[in-house]
């Protein structure tokens, strides 16, 4: 292999390297942020039970009846 060949070999080798490696911090940190939505979804939806148990518990109890023009 000539020099010229031989530094161009190495060039790629390291910027494969260094991709590899962004791929991977990338990857983790993808990871990471979709644990955080499902943390937040499981947040959200047990704040909208709780909301809707105390709507529903908040409300009166309206009867029915006749209007007294009947």
């Amino acid at each position: 292999m000539s020099d010229e060949t031989g530094d161009r070999l190495t060039a790629l080798e390291i910027r494969y390297a260094e991709q590899e490696r962004t791929i991977a911090e990338l990857s983790d940190q993808l990871a990471g942020q979709w644990k955080t939505i499902d943390r937040m979804q499981k947040k959200l939806d047990a704040l909208t039970e709780r909301f809707l148990a105390l709507e529903e518990s908040a409300a009166p109890e309206i009867p029915v009846t006749k209007p007294p023009h009947w």
